[in-house]
């Protein structure tokens, strides 16, 4: 609400893509009243995902931000149920696009749990699963169906770091004027990140890319004269 005051303007900005729809989902664990924990999605427009290739965004054609029925008693199975609800509304979004005549892939949704997507991958071995709540695991029935693509993704790379799920913290209000477009040069690309296998011990992040204590990378954008240059060059 503080931020819909200090911008009252912003604007959300579409740019033309291959019409596939990109979903971020993220969960805040015990972060809401009664131990429950507080769901997010970003849906937009983009195109599919290439590893070790900046991901290139778009506005917002949908957010959810709602809170967990259930009381979750992990974090796993917080996005677990954050991913579920995304998912419900992902496959009513693909329907649609695809009724428009635009077919649609296994969509991508970005998960930043790797045990969440362990579970709906069917890659990790189950273990007391049976206490979470059963509709979640229609998920896996998506992954069987090449209806959805579940993917680990570091959270850094992630729109909903910022904006839903987490708490805004004043020293990257900044990105959040470059996701609503109220700065002159909008958040274009976000630059892929690595994952935190790659740390030892206390060493900081390897990658130059991301600076402590912000949740976002450094942001390609661009400017309306040397665009061409930076579209073919992050391509």
């Amino acid at each position: 609400m503080d931020y819909m005051w200090t911008h009252p303007d912003a604007k959300i900005r579409y740019y033309a893509s291959d019409m596939v729809l990109n979903v971020h989902s993220d969960a805040s664990y015990l972060s809401a009243a009664d131990a429950k924990s507080r769901a997010a999605g970003f849906f937009f427009l983009g195109s599919i995902p290439i590893n070790s290739k900046p991901i290139k965004l778009n506005g917002a054609i949908h957010v959810l931000c709602t809170i967990l029925k259930f009381v979750a008693a992990s974090a796993a199975e917080a996005e677990l149920g954050a991913l579920f609800l995304n998912a419900k509304e992902a496959k009513v979004m693909r329907l649609t696009l695809e009724e428009l005549g635009h077919p649609q892939p296994p969509t991508p949704i970005h998960i930043d749990n790797s045990t969440t997507v362990g579970i709906v991958n069917n890659t990790v071995k189950r273990q007391k699963s049976c206490s979470m709540e059963m509709r979640y695991f229609w998920l896996l029935d998506g992954h069987n169906n090449k209806i959805f693509d579940f993917q680990y993704y570091p959270g850094f790379e992630r729109i909903l770091e910022i904006t839903q799920a987490k708490p805004i913290l004043g020293g990257i209000t900044s990105m959040c004027d470059n996701i609503t477009c109220t700065c002159p040069l909008p958040l274009f690309f976000l630059i892929r990140a690595v994952k935190p296998s790659v740390r030892r011990g206390c060493v900081e992040q390897v990658d130059p890319a991301y600076i402590r204590k912000q949740p976002l990378p450094a942001l390609l954008r661009i400017p309306s004269v040397a665009s061409r240059n930076l579209v073919s060059t992050a391509a």
